[in-house]
């Protein structure tokens, strides 16, 4: 799952046929001077500004201002950039056209177990939380389109009439057809105004959550994630994803700082089991790595490099259970090929590597990885044979 900010979030809105406010998003206030000289709307109208990072309670922060004109929107930008907000340093602030309206409401698409839920309600802003019976629900199963007719009835059951109640459901088909086009796993805005002067809805902000692995499918999506955990990616974390997206299979990484043990293991479910057991045993991880579904070995060598550059590990845990189909010597192969470039850079001084795996083509790989001792690397190799965690017992008492 990828969060998407506000603004690359509205642009797929609008390029499924929803209305949005026109907007930039701008890292300076020079580059704000710039983009206010080629944009009449913003020199005439009146404008909002917000820090556009993945930040909850901006209002609260001081970190959306509303009713501005050109200079206060200057003003704004520069006030926000460079505010730091816990971990996060505000890097970009969203401004955008201001547009009249008394009444607010609420729409999402959002992704089940059993297929998605359209939700609608006739209160929005900060309304709908409180007010979350009002909210109404259509759900559908896998595979299922919406039909105009059920959002119209979904609408009336939110309490919309009329014209409205048809203007309603327009809008949360055009919600789902983007949910469902741009393999979203949830799109939520709040909220949803109508326009004074014609009425019409717009989207005043949006909450874009992407399914990650599907970038290969969409080439115009040339904006990056907002990371889910209070920071911004790091350059690695940022360059692995870049690889994530283009392969078979999967490579993943994040790095935590602090820790010195580090991770390399094959599969979702074996990355956690040796976190845990990482933890469980009083160890520091230094990052959370996994490469699964017979990913290309060039794609499991830029991971390895990663890995092999967080600064302060002691040991390297490359673990995994009994692979079904991921072939043991190639990925191996991407893997060896890693430690040797980190080497040769003097990455790996006095960390030891730790391996257990199993899986098609296991003794091939298992075997030139314990022909890196020849080669100088502090490598300790073990087979299907050996408990999945007795390599983390034995890495932390070697540790210590």
């Amino acid at each position: 799952m990828a969060k998407v900010l506000e603004g690359p979030g509205m642009g797929l809105m609008r390029k499924w046929g929803i209305s949005v406010p026109s907007y930039v998003v701008v890292s300076s206030a020079e580059q704000f001077d710039q983009l206010a000289q080629a944009n009449d709307w913003i020199q005439r109208g009146k404008l909002v500004a917000k820090a556009h990072e993945a930040l909850g309670s901006r209002f609260k922060l001081g970190l959306v201002k509303v009713g501005l004109d050109l200079a206060g929107a200057k003003a704004a930008v520069r006030e926000m950039l460079g505010r730091q907000v816990g971990s996060i340093t505000v890097s970009q602030v969203i401004v955008s056209e201001m547009v009249p309206h008394k009444d607010e409401y609420y729409a999402a698409v959002k992704s089940t177990r059993e297929g998605a839920d359209v939700l609608v309600a006739n209160c929005g802003g900060i309304e709908v939380e409180s007010n979350w019976d009002r909210v109404k629900r259509l759900s559908l199963e896998v595979g299922t389109t919406p039909s105009p007719d059920a959002l119209e009835k979904l609408a009336k059951e939110a309490g919309f009439s009329g014209t409205l109640a048809k203007q309603v459901a327009d809008f949360a088909g055009k919600l789902f057809a983007c949910f469902d086009g741009e393999d979203a796993q949830y799109l939520e805005v709040n909220p949803v105004v109508a326009r004074e002067g014609d009425g019409a809805l717009v989207a005043l902000d949006a909450v874009t959550l992407l399914d990650a692995d599907a970038k290969f499918r969409h080439p115009d999506w040339n904006f990056q994630y907002a990371a889910e955990f209070g920071r911004a990616y790091t350059q690695h974390e940022l360059d692995v994803m870049a690889v994530d997206s283009k392969i078979k299979g999967s490579v993943k990484f994040i790095e935590i700082p602090g820790g010195d043990t580090a991770m390399l293991p094959a599969g979702g479910g074996a990355s956690v089991y040796y976190s845990d057991a990482v933890v469980a045993r009083g160890g520091k991880l230094a990052n959370y790595a996994e490469y699964s579904g017979d990913p290309a070995d060039w794609a499991v060598e830029v991971l390895t490099d990663k890995v092999c550059s967080l600064p302060g590990i002691k040991n390297i845990i490359v673990g995994g259970a009994i692979a079904n189909f991921t072939d043991v010597k190639k990925t191996f192969g991407g893997i060896i090929a890693g430690f040797r470039k980190a080497k040769s850079e003097g990455k790996l001084n006095g960390v030891k590597i730790w391996v257990r795996r199993g899986g098609p083509r296991e003794k091939e790989g298992l075997d030139a990885m314990r022909a890196l001792r020849e080669e100088g690397f502090d490598i300790h190799v073990y087979d299907r044979h050996t408990p999945l965690t007795d390599i983390v017992d034995m890495a932390l008492q070697k540790s210590k």
